[in-house]
């Protein structure tokens, strides 16, 4: 999830390789449907890595296990492999 703390500074939607980071009404907002912490991709989640002001902490109403972000992410990888 991304807080009210967030400046707008537009760094972490294109860091983001599952594209689940987009501009919200005021400020960007996560699609936990397709956030995978960069599970699959990287080892570290890179919206948090890049973010200035530190305002991207774990959804405490989406905390899923290592397993399941492999999963989630294996199934966005078809998807993306049937638009392609």
């Amino acid at each position: 999830m991304i807080t009210d703390e967030c400046i707008n500074c537009d760094v972490c939607e294109p860091e983001c390789p599952n594209d689940a980071i987009s501009m919200g009404s005021e400020i960007y907002v996560i699609d936990p449907a397709k956030c995978t912490e960069c599970v699959g991709h990287f080892d570290v989640p890179q919206c948090r890595e890049v973010c200035p002001v530190d305002c991207i902490p774990v959804n405490a109403d989406h905390i899923e296990g290592k397993e399941q972000l492999l999963l989630k992410y294996s199934a966005l990888m078809k998807l993306k492999e049937k638009t392609v």
